[in-house]
């Protein structure tokens, strides 16, 4: 075996062994002489590959989203021919690929903010993009975003352990939130809805109680 194919070999045992050790013990028992053990590299084999439990969870946190992304991408591809917004059907439907996929990196975010909140800042760039591309597909911008929140609550709390949900229940309100029609009353009647014209505003406004409605000019006049 060459020396690029050993090394990405060793680079993939010790990313898979910091999984484990994360999914297995929780974040606070990830050290580099723990994916050593678990690797059964030497510590300086994996000291060759990563100078720093920040520089592990950084490449755990990559990985991560590099999977999601692809999935992300092949959802799109899909649901263009079924919705006319697919990156909010997409979004939904990774956050609910990342509940159901085992250990999908969701205990190496949560070792991130622990370890560097600045790490955070990596998939934090990348929603900002997506919610760029949500809002600009939707005929309610905020609709849109209600949706992919929800979604997101649901993959937090089951991530942080708070849900109370059935497995089927969790799916019953995803398979809502991806299902456009549930939501197209929703849409029109915001479309439907006047603005308000600052003048309209004024005329809807009811008088103070013991205030009397000013007289038109001419009648002022005439009085």
């Amino acid at each position: 075996m060459d020396n690029p194919s050993r090394s990405e070999r060793s680079r993939n045992a010790a990313l898979e062994a910091a999984t484990t050790i994360l999914t297995r013990d929780g974040p606070g028992r990830l050290t580099l002489d723990a994916i050593a053990r678990e690797s059964g590299l030497s510590k300086g084999g994996v000291m060759h590959q990563f100078r720093t439990k920040e520089a592990v969870l950084r490449a755990l946190l990559e990985q991560q989203m590099a999977y999601f992304e692809e999935f992300s991408n092949r959802y799109i591809a899909r649901a263009r021919e079924t919705t006319d917004q697919p990156e909010l059907a997409a979004q939904i439907a990774t956050l609910r690929e990342a509940i159901s996929t085992p250990r999908s990196g969701a205990f190496a975010l949560l070792a991130a903010m622990n370890e560097n909140p600045e790490l955070m800042a990596m998939p934090r760039d990348v929603d900002i993009e997506k919610v760029a591309r949500m809002k600009a597909e939707a005929r309610d911008p905020d609709l849109a975003l209600l949706r992919w929140a929800a979604a997101r609550g649901l993959l937090l709390s089951s991530l942080f352990g708070l849900s109370s949900l059935t497995d089927a229940e969790r799916d019953r309100l995803f398979e809502r939130l991806l299902d456009d029609s549930k939501w197209t009353a929703l849409e029109q009647g915001a479309a439907a809805k006047p603005a308000k014209t600052a003048a309209g505003a004024r005329a809807a406004s009811p008088q103070p109680a013991g205030t009397r409605a000013a007289k038109p000019v001419a009648a002022r006049k005439r009085g």
